[in-house]
């Protein structure tokens, strides 16, 4: 049975990160604070997050109950406004956070059995690869790889966005997209580039029983290096009159339209 106290949280003395994420004193590959509702309810249904402590208001843990979540680490009952002080103000902690361990890396010899994956060359923004990460769960894609460098690490704000499919969907860093995609090729997947100079819609674009689909960050797109490691490129034609989406947009009409294609 989980320990419940309520003493207050003792905040680690670290250092604010980029776009709010909060990493203890133990370094980049210390624990971190998972926070909100949604969030905390995937963490714990997720065998490979190794879980330290949960930090809750007594409201937030009878709500946790009635998703059928039972901590299975010390919970500390603590106030609101303790947990604003532990992850900041404009963080929607929904009276939750949870202290874990970052998850395990995984890389492409994880993805054997894939058919459908979604790699992101070098999407920065937390808050729209969050979105990604929650659209890739909801089409039943594989797994979602990033670049190790410009993309964002592992944190509060991308979990938060990604409303628990951070621990939902496998996701892939590497340290080079287009090494990752001649690597992909080799597995027998076919990888197809989204870029607005592509040959042919996406709709009419030949794919293989396994997909890999590569979208860029807003603005540059994909890289050329990523480009001429790819099969093809492919449009997403627009019939209004704003002709290009928000990434995150753009991932879920691509991941709609392959899954139909291949038939899943």
């Amino acid at each position: 049975m989980s320990r419940q106290t309520r003493n207050p949280p003792r905040p680690h003395a670290g250092k604010r990160r980029p776009h709010g994420s909060f990493r203890s004193t133990q370094g980049d590959d210390g624990p971190l604070h998972l926070y909100g509702l949604h969030t905390v309810e995937a963490a714990f249904a997720n065998r490979a997050r190794k879980r330290i402590r949960l930090l809750a208001t007594e409201n937030a843990v009878r709500r946790l109950a009635e998703r059928g979540v039972t901590p299975d680490v010390p919970v500390e009952i603590v106030s609101p406004r303790q947990l604003d002080q532990l992850v900041g103000r404009d963080a929607v902690h929904q009276g939750a956070v949870l202290e874990a361990w970052p998850l395990p890396p995984l890389g492409a010899k994880d993805l054997g059995r894939a058919r459908l994956v979604l790699a992101l060359d070098q999407v920065t923004d937390p808050h729209n690869v969050g979105a990604i990460l929650r659209s890739a769960v909801a089409l039943a894609a594989d797994a979602v790889v990033t670049t190790e460098r410009h993309a964002p690490e592992e944190g509060p704000v991308l979990a938060k966005s990604a409303s628990g499919a951070l621990d939902m969907i496998r996701h892939v860093r590497v340290k080079n997209m287009a090494r990752f995609i001649a690597e992909m090729r080799e597995e027998g997947f076919r990888c197809v580039a989204l870029d607005s100079a592509g040959p042919a819609r996406l709709e009419e674009t030949e794919l293989g029983e396994k997909t890999v689909l590569v979208l860029g960050s807003e603005g540059k797109g994909v890289r050329q290096g990523v480009r001429e490691a790819c099969d093809t490129l492919a449009r997403l034609d627009m019939p209004g009159e704003l002709a290009s989406l928000n990434v995150s947009n753009a991932a879920v009409l691509a991941l709609y339209v392959t899954r139909a294609k291949m038939g899943l």
